[in-house]
């Protein structure tokens, strides 16, 4: 079976969020296009779906790290602030749009709380994950028919 340990990361974020771009749960909220993901960011994202890859890359690190709590999902999206003169220092990425995008992820039954120790994947983010892990291998091995033999 294959999993997400499997695949390119960049591949998978790709194509789960085009799967969860046709699941009607999962929208943009209406301040979207105008927030930055960051305080380390100076401009919001130019992608237009930048929303349901932000998703899709939550999903994976839950995946990856779960049980995880919002304050730690803040820390695996945190990036270097620019401080003039002064040395660089790391700051978190945004909690609102990992805490929206996680209760629009629980809202479609993709993920769940655990009390206490924060979100995990429920067997169908699981079953999804493993299947979008799936397809991509599928992609790779018929762009690269030498490496189906491994």
């Amino acid at each position: 079976m294959t999993t997400i340990y499997d695949v390119p990361a960049e591949n998978l974020i790709r194509r789960t969020a085009d799967e969860l771009k046709t699941m009607e749960k999962c929208q943009p909220p209406e301040w979207a296009p105008f927030v930055k993901t960051a305080s380390h960011k100076e401009k919001a994202p130019t992608q237009e779906n930048w929303w349901h890859i932000r998703q899709a890359a939550i999903l994976r690190k839950v995946y990856m790290h779960g049980p995880v709590g919002i304050e730690h999902l803040r820390g695996l999206f945190c990036g270097a602030s620019d401080r003039g003169s002064k040395p660089n220092r790391t700051v978190p990425g945004s909690g609102s749009i990992i805490r929206v995008s996680l209760q629009q992820l629980e809202a479609m039954e993709l993920v769940r709380s655990v009390k206490g120790r924060g979100r995990e994947l429920t067997p169908g983010g699981r079953k999804l994950m493993d299947r979008m892990s799936h397809e991509v291998m599928k992609d790779i091995i018929t762009q690269h028919p030498e490496l189906g033999k491994y």
